[in-house]
């Protein structure tokens, strides 16, 4: 008479099931290896069109990127964007502080104050610290990245998504201005783009102008709607409202 744990293995070694020589899908049952392998085989293919869609993106224009660019596009930006901005044959060779200056209305008056380098106080909270935030590190540069590609050097728009660029930007500045004591309300600002050329190393003969170039935005009037959640540009609660 066979015990029952005796019996359950005669049926598992029957179907497949429990065989101690199968691995992986093989040891399952058979519904279970259809899921798997579909499973595989979906996974397998949005593997290959993002490799494809990444290639598209990086590589020399060519038929397939010029008849599907939006496309690609579309997949790859902003989460998976490549460049060459690191290595050849465009490696930087500019560093670009991103300024912010504000008109403040208190006490029945009205002012302009200095220039703030929202870029250094970056920089100053990175240097030093082992383990920066990802905000300290790329939020204000890919902000203005993504204004400057989305407008021309007149600072008009040119694609579709310009106004979210600029919206964007405005939203950053306002919050790190809600850091700073300005004295008022901030009814207006103003943003600008101090570009600098890296210095030659000093064993070139090469000689490279180091003066900053600046591209100064126009004044925004700071609506509501720029106001990041808890910052209020020096309003009071009321006023926020």
């Amino acid at each position: 008479m066979e015990s029952y744990d005796e019996q359950r293995g005669r049926a598992g070694h029957a179907d497949g099931a429990g065989d101690p020589e199968r691995t992986g899908l093989a040891a399952l049952t058979l519904p279970y290896q259809v899921v798997g392998a579909v499973a595989l085989a979906v996974i397998g293919l949005v593997a290959c069109f993002h490799v494809g869609m990444v290639f598209l993106h990086v590589a020399p224009s060519n038929t397939l990127s010029k008849q599907h660019g939006e496309t690609v596009d579309a997949w790859v930006m902003p989460e998976f964007e490549q460049n060459w901005k690191l290595f050849a044959p465009n490696p930087l060779q500019q560093n670009i502080a991103v300024q912010v200056r504000a008109e403040v209305a208190g006490d029945g008056t009205r002012r302009v104050t200095p220039w703030i380098d929202l870029t250094a106080e970056d920089a100053a909270a990175i240097r030093g610290n082992p383990f920066p935030s990802h905000a300290q590190q790329n939020e204000l540069r890919r902000a203005w990245d993504f204004y400057a590609n989305q407008h021309g050097d007149d600072d008009r728009a040119n694609t579709l998504r310009a106004g979210l660029s600029e919206r964007y930007i405005r939203r950053i500045a306002m919050l790190r201005l809600d850091q700073h004591e300005l004295g008022g309300r901030i009814e207006r600002i103003q943003v600008r783009s101090a570009t600098t050329n890296v210095a030659a190393p000093p064993w070139s003969r090469e000689k490279t102008d180091t003066r900053p170039y600046y591209r100064l935005l126009p004044w925004w009037t700071v609506t509501a709607a720029d106001l990041p959640l808890g910052a209020t540009g020096g309003r009071t609660a009321e006023e926020s409202r």
